[in-house]
């Protein structure tokens, strides 16, 4: 590495935040960007390990030392090609990825890890605010036609790769724009829209055909599809919502986070208008859920001008620091603190919500909770125990239920013959990322389930290999297969 002596020299820095105050008023992303000088400092933190664990932590496989030792050397571009080697839309994971590369590093064991995740950003900013990042069209095309379907990041991903492997790919997406839960679940504080866009625009000059308002198994007859394309790549995404079947469910005031954000990034897009949407002006909210979407909700709530915002999560609260079970560098179950947090919300753990309150006309009022405790016993699954004389009333005009995912919607796999697994994602392993149809392989959240974005990229790239090697009998694509980490 360039500097050898720099994780002793120099403190680890993010990007700091505009105030709280001032960032409310909008939904733009609110980052402060450091300047060069501090960022050679972050890169020249990486250390010359001999092992970069941060590898087996990127599901990517990022070549994060290399990248980051280019910086510190103020070697930019070389740093951007080096990035875009593993991953196809650094400025998405830069925003977006818990950072599970972070968690591995072996700086991390006794200082806090080299800050990847803003060097990553930086780095691909830089490549577009410079013009280097560019259409790169295949040079020689196939006569295959390939079909993705689901726009969100592992659809991308695979689309760019087979085209660059010289197939003729069209993207479908159902909804009005392409970018799946990038576009309409990613508020745009967190990541604005336009960034979706200026690499939209470089995929659509690479050869790569989008069609929108585009539903597959319903305006598109599944059997057309089948005779049209050579292979067809399903990257739908785990979108059927888990939701709470107790008493009140159905009263007016109690939403889906999903309907509520996508909702809110249509206005700010300026498809609707405020008036139309789920608001939370001046009622008093309770977010059911304690995850990045329950985040989101969050902050949404606070810009919308919520009179107060409550988070529930059902989960006992978690340490702040790296607990015993979860060593360095597996991936460890902490107490985060969001952005979004800071702007203002009450968290609770350890509660259950037990029954939604109304009135006559049928809208929400409040809600009952009782707090829990988790029991576990060696070799079988927690049960979740109810505290007696816990249970307490809320007011609230808004309950926002931000409880993930069970899995992929059943059209696709119904019309399509598909097996699924006990979880309903569909049946496809890692060796080859084909179902039980020949032809048709499946990535991303509708093969794994729930998960981050980086594993959505890196199943996308993944499955690209093998639609080729399908297609041709052979593939050049890179292949990268998962390290010994847990998933997370």
């Amino acid at each position: 590495m360039g500097k050898i002596t720099g994780f002793l020299e120099y403190k680890r820095a993010d990007e700091p935040y505009k105030k709280v105050a001032n960032r409310l008023k909008n939904y733009k992303e609110f980052t402060i960007p450091l300047n060069e000088e501090k960022l050679k400092d972050q890169g020249a933190r990486c250390m010359d390990c001999g092992i970069p664990f941060c590898h087996s932590g990127c599901p990517l496989g990022n070549l994060i030392p290399d990248f980051n030792d280019k910086v510190y050397k103020g070697r930019w571009k070389e740093a951007a090609q080096i990035l875009h080697a593993t991953n196809n839309f650094p400025e998405f994971t830069g925003r977006l990825c818990p950072a599970p590369c972070e968690e591995a590093c072996v700086l991390g064991i006794n200082e806090d890890p080299v800050a990847i995740e803003t060097i990553e950003k930086n780095i691909v900013e830089t490549a577009f605010r410079e013009g280097w990042i560019k259409a790169q069209p295949p040079k020689i095309r196939t006569d295959k036609q390939v079909a993705v379907i689901g726009s969100g990041p592992a659809g991308l991903a695979a689309a760019q790769q087979l085209n660059r492997a010289g197939h003729h790919v069209t993207v479908f997406e159902r909804d009005a724009k392409i970018g799946g839960l990038l576009r309409y679940g990613i508020p745009d504080f967190k990541m604005e829209k336009s960034i979706i866009d200026r690499r939209l625009e470089i995929l659509e000059k690479e050869g790569i055909n989008f069609k929108t308002n585009a539903e597959v198994g319903n305006t598109i007859n599944v059997e057309t599809i089948k005779a049209e394309f050579d292979a067809v790549l399903l990257c739908g995404g785990a979108s059927v919502r888990r939701s709470i079947p107790i008493k009140g469910s159905h009263l007016k005031g109690v939403h889906q986070a999903m309907d509520f954000l996508k909702q809110n990034n249509q206005y700010v897009d300026g498809v609707v208008p405020f008036e139309a949407i789920i608001s939370a002006k001046n009622k008093n909210v309770i977010v059911i859920g304690g995850g990045d979407t329950g985040s989101d909700c969050i902050g949404t709530s606070n810009r919308h001008g919520a009179k107060s915002v409550t988070n529930f999560e059902i989960l006992s609260k978690p340490p702040k620091g790296r607990p015993a079970h979860q060593p360095w560098p597996y991936w460890p179950m902490k107490l985060k603190k969001t952005s979004s947090h800071e702007e203002g919300v009450e968290r609770f753990f350890s509660i259950s919500t037990k029954e939604f309150l109304g009135d006559k006309n049928g809208n929400l009022t409040g809600l009952v909770t009782v707090e829990v405790e988790w029991v576990f016993k060696k070799d079988e699954r927690p049960i979740l125990k109810e505290l007696p004389n816990t249970e307490k009333k809320w007011d609230c005009d808004l309950v926002l239920l931000a409880l993930g995912f069970t899995g992929p919607e059943k059209t696709l796999a119904d019309q399509f013959g598909l097996e699924t697994d006990f979880r309903t994602n569909i049946k496809a392993t890692t060796k080859d990322y084909a179902t039980n149809v020949k032809g048709i392989f499946t990535a991303g959240d509708m093969r794994r389930g729930q998960s981050l974005i980086v594993w959505a990229i890196s199943e996308g790239r993944e499955a690209a290999h093998y639609v080729d090697a399908y297609l041709m009998g052979h593939s050049n694509l890179p292949l990268k297969e998962a390290g010994d980490l847990p998933r997370v």
